[in-house]
Protein backbone atom coordinates (compact mmCIF):
# COMPACT_ATOMS: atom_id res chain seq x y z
CA UNK A 1 0.00 0.00 0.00
CA UNK A 2 1.31 3.47 -0.83
CA UNK A 3 1.74 6.06 1.91
CA UNK A 4 -1.10 8.10 0.39
CA UNK A 5 -3.44 5.12 0.76
CA UNK A 6 -2.22 4.54 4.32
CA UNK A 7 -3.17 8.13 5.11
CA UNK A 8 -6.71 7.98 3.65
CA UNK A 9 -8.39 7.03 6.97
CA UNK A 10 -6.54 9.87 8.73
CA UNK A 11 -7.56 12.30 5.99
CA UNK A 12 -11.21 11.21 6.13
CA UNK A 13 -11.35 11.69 9.91
CA UNK A 14 -9.82 15.16 9.67
CA UNK A 15 -12.05 16.12 6.73
CA UNK A 16 -15.08 15.07 8.78
CA UNK A 17 -14.07 17.54 11.49
CA UNK A 18 -14.48 20.37 8.97
CA UNK A 19 -17.50 19.12 6.98
CA UNK A 20 -20.18 20.20 9.50
CA UNK A 21 -19.18 23.81 8.84
CA UNK A 22 -19.80 23.63 5.06
CA UNK A 23 -23.17 25.40 5.27
CA UNK A 24 -21.58 28.53 6.76
CA UNK A 25 -18.32 28.47 4.79
CA UNK A 26 -17.24 27.97 1.17
CA UNK A 27 -15.74 24.67 0.00
CA UNK A 28 -12.68 25.58 -2.08
CA UNK A 29 -11.27 22.06 -2.51
CA UNK A 30 -12.82 18.62 -2.23
CA UNK A 31 -10.59 15.98 -3.80
CA UNK A 32 -9.41 12.56 -2.59
CA UNK A 33 -6.42 14.20 -0.88
CA UNK A 34 -7.44 17.79 -0.15
CA UNK A 35 -10.43 19.43 1.48
CA UNK A 36 -10.53 23.15 2.21
CA UNK A 37 -12.97 25.76 3.52
CA UNK A 38 -12.91 29.55 3.26
CA UNK A 39 -14.82 32.01 5.39
CA UNK A 40 -16.80 34.98 4.15
CA UNK A 41 -15.43 38.08 2.50
CA UNK A 42 -13.57 40.28 4.98
CA UNK A 43 -13.86 44.04 4.57
CA UNK A 44 -10.66 44.47 6.56
CA UNK A 45 -8.59 42.15 4.36
CA UNK A 46 -10.57 42.70 1.11
CA UNK A 47 -10.82 38.98 0.38
CA UNK A 48 -12.33 35.73 1.57
CA UNK A 49 -10.34 34.34 4.49
CA UNK A 50 -9.02 30.80 4.62
CA UNK A 51 -10.64 28.87 7.48
CA UNK A 52 -9.17 25.38 7.42
CA UNK A 53 -8.24 22.28 5.47
CA UNK A 54 -7.12 18.67 5.57
CA UNK A 55 -4.43 17.63 3.10
CA UNK A 56 -2.55 14.42 2.45
CA UNK A 57 1.16 15.18 2.22
CA UNK A 58 4.08 12.86 1.47
CA UNK A 59 4.81 11.86 5.09
CA UNK A 60 1.65 12.80 7.02
CA UNK A 61 -1.80 14.37 6.82
CA UNK A 62 -2.01 18.05 7.69
CA UNK A 63 -4.94 19.74 9.41
CA UNK A 64 -4.86 23.52 9.06
CA UNK A 65 -7.02 25.72 11.29
CA UNK A 66 -6.58 29.43 10.65
CA UNK A 67 -8.57 30.66 13.67
CA UNK A 68 -5.76 29.44 15.96
CA UNK A 69 -3.35 31.67 14.01
CA UNK A 70 -5.71 34.65 14.18
CA UNK A 71 -6.64 34.01 17.82
CA UNK A 72 -3.67 32.25 19.50
CA UNK A 73 -5.45 32.24 22.86
CA UNK A 74 -7.54 29.35 21.46
CA UNK A 75 -4.46 27.18 21.96
CA UNK A 76 -3.98 27.91 25.66
CA UNK A 77 -5.99 24.89 26.79
CA UNK A 78 -4.90 22.26 24.27
CA UNK A 79 -3.30 19.11 25.60
CA UNK A 80 0.46 18.55 25.47
CA UNK A 81 -0.27 15.53 23.24
CA UNK A 82 -2.07 17.67 20.66
CA UNK A 83 0.59 20.36 20.89
CA UNK A 84 3.20 17.73 19.91
CA UNK A 85 1.40 17.42 16.58
CA UNK A 86 1.62 21.14 15.84
CA UNK A 87 3.82 22.37 13.03
CA UNK A 88 4.00 26.13 12.88
CA UNK A 89 1.19 28.31 14.19
CA UNK A 90 -1.92 26.74 12.66
CA UNK A 91 -1.05 23.25 11.40
CA UNK A 92 -1.36 19.83 13.02
CA UNK A 93 0.25 16.77 11.38
CA UNK A 94 -0.84 13.15 11.84
CA UNK A 95 0.28 9.78 10.51
CA UNK A 96 -2.40 7.72 12.26
CA UNK A 97 -5.96 8.14 13.44
CA UNK A 98 -5.83 9.48 17.01
CA UNK A 99 -9.43 9.43 18.34
CA UNK A 100 -8.79 11.39 21.53
CA UNK A 101 -6.76 14.06 19.75
CA UNK A 102 -9.31 14.27 16.96
CA UNK A 103 -12.05 14.82 19.57
CA UNK A 104 -9.95 17.67 20.90
CA UNK A 105 -9.60 19.07 17.36
CA UNK A 106 -13.40 18.94 16.97
CA UNK A 107 -13.76 21.16 20.03
CA UNK A 108 -10.93 23.46 18.94
CA UNK A 109 -12.53 23.81 15.48
CA UNK A 110 -15.91 24.58 17.06
CA UNK A 111 -14.32 27.28 19.22
CA UNK A 112 -12.49 28.56 16.16
CA UNK A 113 -15.67 28.93 14.11
CA UNK A 114 -17.30 30.82 16.99
CA UNK A 115 -14.39 33.27 17.18
CA UNK A 116 -14.29 33.51 13.39
CA UNK A 117 -18.03 34.18 13.38
CA UNK A 118 -17.90 37.00 15.91
CA UNK A 119 -14.68 38.66 14.74
CA UNK A 120 -14.83 41.89 12.78
CA UNK A 121 -11.56 40.82 11.11
CA UNK A 122 -13.08 37.77 9.49
CA UNK A 123 -16.45 39.16 8.42
CA UNK A 124 -19.90 37.86 9.27
CA UNK A 125 -20.68 34.16 9.01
Amino acid sequence: MSPKNDFLPVFEHLKNILKPFEPKLTVTADTPGAYSLDGPYSEKWKKQLFFGSAQIKKNYVSFYLMPVYMFPDLLKDISPELRKHMQGKSCFNFKKVKPELFKELVELTRKGIERFRTSKESGEI
